[in-house]
């Protein structure tokens, strides 16, 4: 039977939604005959490997978010260890999770992005990076953490500089519109998902994952020249970074002039939420394909792109 090591918690402003998708992918894999562990990661790497090394898996799933899960660092050690694991590698990890690398990989490929601006808290407390109205968003976050939309007659902005704790800024033009996503599995775009914001003006981490936060329309009620041009940019942003396995791409629809309208990629996520509810499973059940089926899919295509050990 094949061991699979589940990776969930980590440090990050993520850690409780790794914990649930943790803690159902490795249900689900149970569910689907893998012989299962799971390791709850912390703040020392070094129990981290110790743990690995005590389980032998012969896979990670990891079900990491954020900052040292998200980015590369947890895949460079599972590279350094030898060790196969499940969504993309270092490079696209941290490609990914950098949003202003990850806007010039797509740019550089053609897709469609918006402008934006990096500054430092001590400029946005200054004055405003952008014409009015515009967003705010860290640079290395993901869930929507931090992110705020600065409008006309908003005097917030000297008040969020001065709070901000998770590093450099990025400041893009506001896109007004409708919420899209796309799962990519492999070199396959899922669906279209409309996404509504219940508890909050935009889809930020309340409405992410408060019940009752977000409402999820599958397919999307959009033209079908989106849609296409949605799942296209998709797989396109996927091979892009170089993901692999899933991933997920997030775009904002400005249909306000009537449609078709205007389709801006804002970002992809190696490591998308995997709980039963959330957005890549949802699409993949719309496909026939059942959560613990995703899982296993998921852990074949696991590998690693270290240097290939040779027994003494």
């Amino acid at each position: 039977m094949m061991r699979v090591a589940v990776l969930l918690g980590g440090i990050s402003a993520e850690r409780e939604v790794s914990l649930s998708s943790g803690r159902q992918c490795a249900a689900a894999l149970e569910k689907a005959g893998f012989a299962v562990t799971r390791i709850e990661v912390g703040e020392d790497p070094g129990a981290l490997i110790a743990a690995l090394r005590e389980a032998k898996p012969d896979v990670v799933f990891n079900a990491l978010h954020g900052r040292f899960g998200e980015d590369g660092c947890v895949q460079g050690i599972l590279d350094w260890l030898g060790i196969p694991y499940t969504h993309s590698g270092v490079r696209a990890s941290s490609v990914a999770m950098n949003k202003a690398a990850a806007k010039a990989a797509f740019a550089a490929a053609g897709l469609p992005v918006v402008p934006h601006k990096v500054v430092d808290a001590a400029e946005l407390e200054r004055e405003d990076p952008l014409p009015l109205p515009y967003v705010i968003k860290p640079v290395e976050e993901g869930s929507s953490v931090g992110v705020h939309i600065l409008k006309a007659g908003d005097n917030r902005r000297a008040e969020i500089a001065r709070n901000w704790r998770f590093g450099a800024i990025m400041a893009e033009p506001y896109v007004a519109g409708r919420e899209l996503t796309v799962a990519v599995m492999g070199d396959r775009a899922l669906e279209v998902t409309e996404i509504s914001a219940e508890a909050g003006e935009f889809y930020d981490y309340e409405s992410k994952y408060a019940d009752g936060g977000s409402r999820h329309v599958l397919p999307a009620p959009i033209h079908p020249d989106v849609r296409a041009q949605a799942m296209a940019v998709a797989v396109a942003a996927h091979l892009a970074l170089g993901c692999r396995g899933v991933s997920r791409a997030d775009f904002r629809y400005d249909d306000t002039a009537g449609e078709p309208g205007r389709l801006v990629l804002l970002e992809v996520n190696t490591q998308p939420g995997m709980t039963q509810t959330s957005l890549v499973p949802e699409q993949a059940a719309h496909n026939g394909i059942a959560f613990p089926d995703l899982c296993r899919w998921i852990v074949e295509q696991a590998r690693h792109d270290g240097v290939q050990r040779h027994a003494a």
